[in-house]
């Protein structure tokens, strides 16, 4: 008789025998043998009575109960009896629900695991291969599907009580077993003809989501990045909302947990695929997938996704990537000052002010918009770096110091934008009284700035040494530059060089030199460069050329392994990387003019082409080349030098000053010309000493009807060589 045939003629009987066997396993009771169907490894070999694990009958939960007993009569329905694993796995799963975790460990720790997983690997390949052909197979399976999903749901709730107890790292090992089990059977990915059984598919479901939470408990970060690629990369059938939590889960876990974790090694991928090469890039990846699958309306909005995507790709320094995101939002999302707000932000932060300038003045004149102080505070920033919009910026800094009274710190910053913006006025301010007004107002700014921060902010304490030390106010801003140093602990590359340049002005320059060298004691190796180019001038200027050699040249191999580095890691520096190009190339053309000073032509000549091998379009570098011919005595080759120079850089003061000195030096009646171009650089550095000596000697060149000029531009030479810095202060 078939075990269908005499199920359906006994189910009745079948159902009281099954209660009553669940019964005596909760009490402690034994049952006969022979009441249930006979089972070589039927559970009345073992005694249960002796494991101290169960409960009175009046303490049973009704409900759990109840669902253990559908569980052990559908096993009984398909596969004709209850083993001794299933029995314990239905045992274990009671005293779970009953939240007696240590008690239902016990249980689930009786299961011969290593002898179950063969048998349920068999047992779903031939329930593929079943499904695969359609028809019957020769080869019984050795279980039926439902105790395939009894024993795995026990070996889940094994790695849950573990977890319980804080047992991590055996309750990972627990839940690897699952998934090994599945991927070692159905290598492809599981089979549609799982499908139907929903309690397994659930399970899998939540042991795959389980597995990093426990490697990351566990303090295992490198074995949760692989769980998190495994239950994203294998066909797990997860459920929508599971795999949108594990790819949001993974995201913050590669942003937040600062473990760097190694590029996925993909046992196959579509030509052209694309890989990420880093937790970064990865984590864009993911958050980009969550966000596809809400624009195609397949999960709810979760605005944190946005959130963690604007900081990944921040840090990549990705901020067009990031504003092509924003602008591609569904309407609704986020309203539109927000939205003009980040995008002024993404454009600000990727060079193309104008684009943000021109979305902060739309939200600005937006009369139903209500002004907020980081709108004025940003475009009061943008407006304060450009000379074209200064006007502007200083009425949104006082926009910004009305809606600032009751706020120190804002009123603070708001007052150290308008210091910058006034210094930038002074700068292209005309007539003297007007720049001397402007200059003043700008330290005035920044004092009510520092007053109103109590001295704690650096930026501020910086340009107040720098703008005191342009206006050659070398104590006042020593004292600020020491300051600065003492806020910052020395930590800032910064501090040291302004405080260098100052020294150097007061002409000590054998401190200046200590303090360079201190500084190269405190700084990392990769800061180094700007100071070791600073100690390699004050070596210049101190006669000791060889000694500048050498200084540059352990500055260009410092700059070589960075740029190496920079190589065999992702652009995430693109700034890093310019200012390293940009130092290696005005280092190059340093040691030129050395080897020019010391008529070393064709060292020289060596340098220059390396320059050229960086950018071959330098104002600089045809600067440099310039000076070479002039040295050689080759002053027309030295002048169509300086001529490109200005071309490529109108505003070049160097090649303007050169340029000034070559014309008068061929013809005296290019006196004019040569004049023009050295009220151009005065315009542009107007405490340039060379350029105000040379404007003396073409006056003095006119006679005695310009005499009083040229006096007045020699007194002013002199003035500034006597506090004139290695480098310019700014």
């Amino acid at each position: 008789m078939s075990i269908k045939i005499w199920f359906q003629k006994h189910k009745t009987s079948l159902s009281i025998k099954v209660r009553k066997m669940m019964k005596c396993m909760c009490s402690g009771e034994q049952f006969r043998v022979d009441e249930i169907i006979p089972s070589s490894e039927s559970l009345a070999t073992r005694d249960y009575s002796a494991s101290g694990f169960s409960s009175r009958a009046g303490e049973t939960d009704t409900k759990a109960d109840t669902s253990n007993i559908e569980e052990a009569e559908s096993s009984l329905r398909e596969s004709g009896f209850l083993n001794y694993e299933e029995a314990r796995a239905l045992l274990g799963r009671l005293e779970y629900q009953k939240g007696n975790v240590e008690a239902a460990l016990r249980v689930f720790e009786g299961i011969d695991i290593v002898a179950v997983i063969p048998r349920i690997k068999i047992t779903i390949v031939r329930r593929c291969e079943f499904s695969r052909r359609h028809s019957q197979s020769d080869n019984t399976p050795p279980m039926s599907m439902h105790a395939v999903s009894l024993l795995v749901e026990a070996i889940f709730l094994k790695a849950k009580s573990l977890e319980a107890l804080g047992r991590y790292k055996e309750a990972a090992q627990s839940c690897t077993v699952i998934l090994d089990t599945f991927e070692s059977a159905i290598p492809e990915g599981l089979h549609e003809n799982l499908a139907p059984d929903c309690k397994l598919l659930e399970t899998l479901n939540k042991a795959v989501e389980l597995l990093p939470e426990l490697w990351k408990h566990a303090s295992a970060p490198q074995e949760a990045i692989l769980s998190y690629r495994r239950a994203l990369l294998y066909q797990w059938n997860l459920d929508i909302e599971t795999r949108t939590r594990l790819e949001k889960d993974f995201a913050i876990f590669l942003l937040y947990s600062g473990n760097d974790a190694s590029p996925p090694n993909l046992r196959s991928q579509m030509e052209d695929s694309f890989i990420p090469k880093n937790n970064v890039e990865e984590a864009v990846l993911l958050l980009l997938l969550i966000l596809k699958k809400f624009v195609l309306k397949r999960i709810g909005w979760d605005p944190s996704i946005l959130n963690h995507l604007f900081f990944a790709l921040s840090i990549a320094s990705e901020f067009r990537s990031l504003a092509l995101q924003v602008e591609d939002l569904p309407p609704g999302i986020i309203d539109r000052k927000e939205k003009y707000m980040s995008l002024a932000l993404c454009y600000n932060a990727e060079g193309d002010d104008m684009v943000a300038l021109n979305l902060l003045r739309n939200l600005l004149n937006d009369r139903e918009n209500h002004i907020s102080e980081l709108e004025l505070l940003l475009v009061s920033k943008i407006c304060s770096e450009d000379a074209r919009f200064l006007e502007e910026g200083i009425e949104f800094i006082h926009k910004l110091l009305a809606l600032s009274e009751n706020c120190h710190q804002r009123a603070s910053h708001a007052y150290y934008l308008l210091g910058l913006s006034l210094s930038a006025q002074s700068r292209t301010a005309g007539p003297d009284a007007q720049r001397i007004s402007r200059q003043s107002e700008a330290i005035e700014a920044l004092e009510t700035a520092q007053r109103m921060s109590n001295g704690t902010n650096s930026d501020i304490l910086f340009s107040l040494s720098l703008e005191n030390a342009e206006q050659r106010k070398l104590e006042a801003a020593l004292y600020y530059a020491k300051q600065l140093l003492k806020l910052e602990g020395g930590c800032n590359v910064k501090g040291w060089i302004i405080l260098a340049r100052i020294l150097s002005a007061q002409k000590r320059y054998v401190d200046a030199e200590k303090i360079l060298d201190a500084a190269l004691d405190e700084a990392g190796k990769w800061d180094h460069g700007q100071l070791l180019r600073t100690k390699a001038r004050l070596q210049i200027v101190q006669g000791d050329l060889t000694d500048a050699i050498q200084t540059y040249t352990k500055l260009l191999a410092v700059l070589q392994v960075q740029r190496k580095s920079f190589g065999v890691r992702i652009k995430l520096l693109k700034d890093k990387q310019n200012k390293v190009a940009s130092l290696e190339m005005e280092t190059w053309h340093d040691l030129a003019n050395v080897y020019t000073s010391l008529s070393q032509w064709r060292d020289a000549e060596i340098c220059l082409s390396k320059s050229e091998a960086i950018s071959p379009h330098s104002a600089s570098r045809l600067h440099s080349a310039g000076l070479l011919y002039e040295a050689k005595g080759l002053q027309k080759e030295a002048l169509k030098c300086f001529e490109k120079a200005l071309d490529i850089e109108p505003n070049h003061v160097p090649s303007l000053i050169s340029t000034a000195i070559i014309l008068r030096q061929l013809s005296n009646q290019s006196g004019a010309v040569a004049k023009s171009f050295l009220n151009d650089a005065l315009r542009l550095e107007r405490s340039n000493h060379t350029a105000w000596y040379n404007l003396g000697l073409l006056y003095k060149s006119e006679g005695s009807a310009s005499a009083l000029e040229a006096a007045d531009c020699f007194e002013a030479a002199a003035l500034l060589q006597e506090t004139d810095p290695i480098e310019p202060f700014r």
